[in-house]
């Protein structure tokens, strides 16, 4: 495997002499903080039994939900001559 430019620069600096840079880094740097796992079998099916569902908490679904709608109508009835 190929050297990369900048590793190429460091043996550089390294071989001169001058401070080496990997030693500056973090220890986290090279650590992979993620926690990766598959999915287990019951996880798939929740999230298949959750999607699409309706964001609202109180939705019940068909006519078991309550609905408020006012509409107010003025009709005015005018005679003109």
């Amino acid at each position: 495997m190929a050297k990369s430019a900048s590793r190429k620069m460091r043996d550089k600096r390294v071989r001169e002499g001058k401070a080496d840079v990997t030693e500056w880094r973090s220890p986290f740097a090279a650590v992979d903080m993620r926690t990766r796992r598959t999915k287990t079998k019951q996880d798939i099916l929740n999230q298949i039994a959750r999607k699409g569902r309706h964001k609202n908490p109180n939705f019940t679904g068909g006519d078991e939900g309550s609905f408020y709608f006012a509409h107010f109508f003025e009709i005015r009835l005018t005679k003109k001559t």
